[in-house]
């Protein structure tokens, strides 16, 4: 390497990292650099944008934190958690979206059925739905995990008022695949803009408003895991989602419902909405 220039640093950089073992991963490694020398020999990066770029990098980290994930939202504002989701669609399953920011692993465990209003001010939601696979059968061993936020277009990390893992819980579906869940309507809100995400959106004068929505993850041994989200079709953000995340097949209605006997056994009002989730996974590769 006493010879490096412009014409030969990438193959050689490349070539460094030839003995990974995993085929994939040094694959991955290899286009990564590839595509990242591309970028700066295209856009001639000078040493102030390329120091510029590092100092982003360090204030990303610096705002992050186990209930945060400022580059997780750095990927959603730029597309490609959207774009990771759908590459990794397939025929007759749900599909997939955006995890967010404000996920985090570890929620309570709840019953099938139980009701997670609380103090929570907001319109009461019952959620019903089934799981299955792509072929309508049920999927008795999948499990939810389940979180949106609060009346206030918060999340429990944004606001120190609401207890932790407020509005959020991991249940169990019965043995034909049903589940529900009592809640409230979430609300639009924007994405932090309090970090580096923050700045890139002003500078380009976007707006940073997500769509209400729920988010859930879905799982059952032998199938692709789910991660996607549910968005209120009468939501005026639907159409203008921050980070690209709403799908046709998403987006549902939230329909008045005032069936008495459901009231009661969920701890609903007498007047709530009813939000209708079918889920299908798709077996594993």
């Amino acid at each position: 390497m006493k010879n490096i220039t412009r014409d030969n640093l990438t193959d050689t950089v490349k070539s460094s990292f030839a003995n990974i073992d995993g085929e994939r991963q040094r694959h991955l490694v290899n286009r990564l650099v590839h595509h990242l020398h591309a970028f700066a020999s295209e856009t001639g990066l000078s040493h102030d944008e390329w120091r510029d770029g590092i100092a982003f990098l360090h204030r990303m980290a610096e705002i992050s934190s186990p209930s945060r994930s400022e580059f997780t939202l750095l990927s959603d504002v730029l597309g490609l958690s959207s774009l990771v989701d759908l590459l990794a669609a397939r025929p007759g399953a749900t599909e997939g979206s955006v995890l967010g920011p404000f996920h985090t692993r570890g929620s309570p465990w709840v019953d099938n059925g139980s009701n997670l209003i609380n103090q929570n001010e907001g319109e009461a939601v019952l959620i019903q739905g089934r799981v299955t696979d792509t072929d309508g059968q049920p999927l008795a061993n999948a499990s939810i995990d389940f979180w949106q936020n609060a009346d206030n277009g918060m999340y429990w990390q944004m606001d120190d008022s609401q207890p932790q893992d407020n509005l959020r819980c991991q249940l169990k579906v019965q043995a034909d695949g049903r589940f529900e869940l009592a809640t409230i309507r979430p609300r639009p809100y924007m994405v932090p803009t309090d970090g580096p995400v923050g700045e890139l959106l002003r500078m380009s004068h976007r707006d940073a408003w997500r769509p209400a929505h729920f988010h859930i993850i879905v799982e059952a041994t032998g199938y692709r895991s789910l991660i996607t989200e549910v968005f209120d079709e009468a939501d005026p953000w639907v159409d203008k989602d921050a980070v690209f995340g709403v799908r046709a097949s998403l987006v549902r209605p939230f329909t008045p419902a005032s069936d008495a006997a459901t009231a009661e056994r969920m701890g609903l009002p007498a007047q709530y909405l009813s939000v209708e989730l079918p889920i299908r996974l798709a077996r594993e590769d």
